[in-house]
Order: C-alpha cells, then sequence, then structure tokens
C-alpha cells in the first residue's frame, strides 16, 4: 500500500499495502522478547454491540500462541530488531506482546511503554484539525489551496479536499534527488515548510487535479499551512489543544526538536548517506512536519485507531466525508481523507528513518489492531509492518486480511 511512511524517496501512507513512509530504517537481530474508482462511503464504524466470534475469535491462549510464532516467524524472515503487536476487540480479550530489543547496543528489550516515532500517521491528526475547521466552517473541503497558500502550481484548481485525499498532482518533496542528499548528508538539520515546499514545485505537477491518487507528502505540508493560516497559531500548538487533549493522548507529542519523551526505542535505519543501517533515534524530524513528524506509544495509539475510525471529533456529516474512499493499489482497498480503508481496516500507516507503525480499527468487530517496529528497513521490497499486520490479521480476521492477497509494488510513502 502507499500509506504509511515517509521514506525518503518515498510517501507517506499505506496505499495498498506497501507502505505510505516518511523516511529510513534498519535491521537488527531477531530476537525475541516476551509478553508484556468512484469515491465510495465506507458505513461509518458502531460502537457498538460486541461482534460474534466469527468476525474476531476470542484471544484463547491457544491463539496467542499461534499469533506467537506467528509474529517470530516474520522477525526470523526480516530481523527486525524490536516489535510489539496489540490487538483487543470487546468480549474477546486482549494480546499485547513485545519482541526482541528497544536498543541493539544495551540489548534492552522492547516494552509496552516505549514511545516511537509514527511518520504518515502523523496525516491523520494533521487531516483531523483540518476538518474540524470544516465543522467550524471556518474552511470548505471544496475551497481551492491558492485561497490560503500562494505559489503553489495549480492552486486555483486544487482544493483541500484532493489534498487531503491524495490526488493533487503535486510532486512528492521526498522523492527529490537534492532533497534526499541533503537529508542524508545532515540528519540533525531543521527544515522549514516553505524548503520542503520548494523542493516540490521545482517539478512540474503530475496529472491534472482529481486525476489520479498519488500519495505525496507535499499535499500533508500545504495542508499544514492552511491550519496555520486559519487559526493564527503553530500547527503542532493547535493539534496539541484541539486533538490530542479531547482524545485524551497523555503521551503523544508534535515535537519542535529531534528529542523523544523518555522512554523511547531506538530506531535503526538503511536510509543513510552510506547505504548501511544507523541508528537514526535522534534524526531531527522537520522535514516531516505535518505529514510524518509526530511520537507516540502504544496504548495512545489503540485509543487513537478507534477515535480516528469512529469520528468522535467530528461531526457525523464531516466523518462521513472522510471515509468516502477512492482507489488506490488493490480491490477493496481506498484512500479518504488523510485515511484508509484496508480490506475492512480503517486508519493509516506509518514510517519514518527507523521506525514504522500500523494503528488500524475493524469496524464489524470493534477490534483495534496496533503495531510497533524500531526499523523502517525492507524485507523484499515490503514495509516490515505490512508483514507483520498481514501474518496477524491471517489469523484472527481471515476475511479481512492486511493489506490484501499479493505483493504490491513499491509504495511512495
Amino acid at each position: 500500500m502507499k500509506p504509511n511512511h515517509i521514506r525518503l524517496h518515498r510517501a507517506c501512507v499505506a496505499a495498498a499495502a506497501a507502505g505510505l513512509l516518511i523516511g529510513p530504517a534498519a535491521a537488527g537481530s531477531a530476537a525475541h522478547g516476551a509478553a508484556t474508482a468512484p469515491a465510495v462511503s465506507a458505513p461509518t464504524p458502531s460502537p457498538t454491540t460486541p461482534a460474534p466470534d466469527a468476525d474476531f475469535p476470542r484471544l484463547t491462549p491457544a491463539v496467542a500462541a499461534r499469533l506467537d510464532a506467528a509474529v517470530r516467524q516474520v522477525m526470523r524472515e526480516t530481523q527486525v530488531p524490536g516489535v510489539t503487536v496489540g490487538l483487543w476487540a470487546p468480549g474477546k480479550g486482549s494480546y499485547v506482546r513485545t519482541f526482541g530489543v528497544a536498543d541493539e547496543a544495551t540489548r534492552a528489550p522492547m516494552t509496552t511503554d516505549l514511545h516511537v516515532r509514527i511518520g504518515s500517521e502523523t496525516k491523520t491528526f494533521t487531516v483531523t484539525t483540518l476538518l474540524q475547521l470544516v465543522d467550524q466552517k471556518r474552511i470548505g473541503l471544496d475551497d481551492p489551496i491558492g485561497t490560503y497558500v500562494k505559489g503553489v502550481p495549480n492552486g486555483d484548481r486544487i482544493t483541500l479536499r484532493q489534498l487531503a485525499g491524495m490526488r493533487s498532482g503535486l510532486f512528492n518533496y521526498s522523492l527529490d534527488g537534492d532533497f534526499i542528499k541533503k537529508l542524508q548528508a545532515d540528519p540533525q538539520q531543521s527544515f522549514t515548510p516553505q524548503r520542503l515546499l520548494d523542493y516540490a514545485f521545482e517539478h512540474p505537477v503530475q496529472f491534472p487535479p482529481g486525476a489520479r491518487f498519488d500519495y505525496s507528502n507535499t499535499n500533508l505540508i500545504l495542508l499544514g499551512l492552511v491550519v496555520e493560516k486559519v487559526t493564527g497559531r503553530p500547527l503542532h500548538e493547535v493539534i496539541t489543544e484541539k486533538v490530542l487533549a479531547p482524545a485524551g493522548l497523555r503521551h503523544t507529542v508534535f515535537p519542535t526538536t529531534a528529542a523523544l519523551p523518555d522512554p523511547y526505542a531506538h530506531g535503526y535505519t538503511d536510509q543513510t548517506a552510506s547505504g548501511k543501517v544507523e541508528d537514526s533515534t535522534h534524526w531531527n524530524p522537520s522535514w516531516a512536519w505535518a505529514a510524518g513528524a509526530m511520537i507516540s506509544d502504544l496504548q495512545d495509539l489503540r485509543s487513537w485507531a478507534r477515535t480516528l475510525a469512529t469520528g468522535r471529533l467530528l461531526t457525523p456529516a464531516t466523518q462521513a466525508e472522510r471515509l468516502k474512499t477512492t482507489p488506490m493499489d488493490l480491490p477493496g482497498d481506498g484512500y479518504g481523507l488523510g485515511i484508509f480503508n484496508v480490506q475492512g481496516w480503517i486508519g493509516h500507516n506509518g514510517s519514518i528513518p527507523g521506525y514504522e507503525v500500523l494503528p488500524v480499527y475493524l469496524p464489524q468487530a470493534q477490534a483495534t489492531m496496533v503495531i510497533l517496529l524500531n526499523t523502517d528497513d525492507r524485507y523484499e521490497n515490503q514495509e516490515p509492518s505490512t508483514l507483520f499486520g498481514q501474518a496477524v490479521t491471517a489469523i484472527v480476521t481471515p476475511d479481512h486480511v492486511y493489506p490484501g492477497h499479493k505483493a504490491l509494488a513499491p509504495g511512495t510513502g
């Protein structure tokens, strides 16, 4: 899929199962730790009755043993340093396990309380903030971006809806060769939103607005600037006050420096100037900004996956607009407004050099799945978070296997 991370040479979304990323990633030992088309309107997820066992199994010791074996098998194949997997469904119990190490230098194990960078999952927060402004009637989804940001190619034709739905046609700045070289040469440097747009606008538009789906981090930089323009405040302050606080997310932050809150997992990536795996934990995420700079942890992502899918912070009408999807890469998959529906799982994936996350919600079962990794290094051209998601859902939701039933082409995310 495309939507997942923000790899340097890819974008940030989780389109059909490959992954939309924001940046680089790394391999490590596989030691395992112990448990601790046209737009389509998706049905609004219901927060009510628990699903029968046909929709989601009881998470018994026997099922947990199968999940343990499946996760360890993927770890052996991918050599991911550490992974955390969480599953929850009303009346079915829970499965929360950590495997491997959070720090390859000290061999400290992964634990369930660690902060990680969440890459393109950030897009869900940026777009939620934008949609709140729609609910307040301060902006309209079909307003042209040129109303708010000057100098955008096709700015009089590209709408906010098309930006949020990845149908603008604007070139993805994180695919620009000069940008990649500059970032890899000095991952500690800071980028302004305008500099990121400069990289994008040096390239011609890819297609007319609305013509097709194409995952581009440039779209989210523009939407972040719209939020700042309309509110008169920095994006990180608006998201903190209007989304994180009312959602009760106390361990999620939009950073303005390279620091992570304690405790945190170290991240490893091969998206480096040398091509060798490096510790990217303290790389400056300013280059990802509204598209992928945020940080969170397991329990906050569990809560957010449900809040996002059910639209708790938006009006029902605006949430319905958000959930209208257009096709991505695989039958049964679609992208809405900063959100995807992949084989019934609603949410977004995320990747940035050193980290990947997959927090999604299955409305039929009211089930939540969250997967956290401390690498973004691909295995046989697949995002590791996608492989873990596939292994887990093949066991618990065989009718809704994430992300689908065949390997994808490389994402841009």
